[in-house]
């Protein structure tokens, strides 16, 4: 015979008050140290400053400003041409000119996914198209597109559109044809088709794939932009950041040129650290498709 102490209904109340109050969870006591280092953007600062350091002590130690200038030159350099409101004028023109680009690459890019992925031709002409294109650097392009649109920034929006558009077609198709069917099943049951079937199923499903296209395609859109610029990039007495570096380095305002080179890091950067990731954090983490 079962005592009362022993008998189901006993252990199941216990289990039950167990499950109701948890154990009182323990509390680890982490160093200043070990918080300190658990801040990520503490420890990228903290690199950044010793790239930084080291590249001060060695420019310090070569004593050849006209090779590599010291980052307080500069740094000086930055801060004259940004009080002169040069660099700022250049670095509005190159902006404009990649929104512009980069915008249009995106589109042309959507599209050609859009037919690809809603029939077995598009299918085939975009592996046609990026087994092509995508191998064929932008700056190649170069030529032929002075030939046809003029010197101007025309002919570098061309090359800059033709780098954006294979790396981010290439990226949304991945993302498309990974669609579970299970998804894919869903929306057909609620008689989805055609373009409401890709912007409600696919679009969403596939984004982490789509914004990784983004990101790779706004970071070959702005280094074809400077190469681009670099060459000839001025219209009308006017050019962007690279056209900015190519006159000083012409000048041998070595530490202006470095001064440019600092501005279109600073600019990617920011673009990768502040646009894409609150489209990050607002997106695919927030709907848990990364953690």
């Amino acid at each position: 015979m079962l005592s009362e102490e022993n008998t189901p209904l006993v252990r199941i109340k216990e289990a039950y008050d167990a499950a109701a109050n948890p154990p009182p969870e323990v509390t680890i006591k982490l160093s200043l140290y070990e918080k300190l280092y658990h801040i990520g953007a503490l420890r990228k600062s903290v690199l950044l400053i010793l790239m930084v350091l080291l590249w001060q002590i060695y420019a310090v130690r070569l004593d050849n400003p006209l090779m590599v200038p010291s980052f307080l030159d500069t740094l000086t350099g930055l801060i004259q041409v940004i009080r002169s409101g040069d660099l700022l004028l250049r670095t509005a023109t190159s902006l404009r000119v990649i929104l512009a680009a980069y915008l249009g690459g995106v589109l042309i890019a959507g599209v050609l996914t859009v037919f690809a992925i809603t029939t077995r031709i598009g299918t085939d002409l975009l592996e046609i198209l990026t087994a092509m294109f995508n191998p064929l650097p932008a700056i190649a392009l170069l030529p032929l597109a002075l030939l046809w649109f003029g010197l101007g920034y025309p002919s570098i929006m061309f090359v800059i559109i033709h780098a954006v558009v294979w790396p981010v077609a290439l990226n949304i198709y991945a993302g498309f044809m990974g669609v579970s069917n299970t998804l894919r099943m869903v929306g057909k049951n609620y008689g989805l088709t055609g373009l409401s079937f890709v912007f409600k199923i696919l679009i969403p499903a596939a984004f982490p794939h789509i914004l990784t296209g983004l990101k790779v395609g706004w970071a070959f859109s702005w280094r074809t932009l400077i190469a681009a610029e670099l060459v000839f990039g001025v219209s009308s007495g006017s050019g962007g950041i690279g056209w900015f570096i190519y006159e000083n380095k012409n000048q041998l305002n070595t530490n202006l040129v470095f001064a440019g080179l600092l501005t279109v890091i600073i600019i990617g950067v920011l673009v990768e650290g502040i646009i894409f990731k609150f489209i990050e954090e607002r997106t695919v983490v927030k709907w848990g498709m990364k953690f």
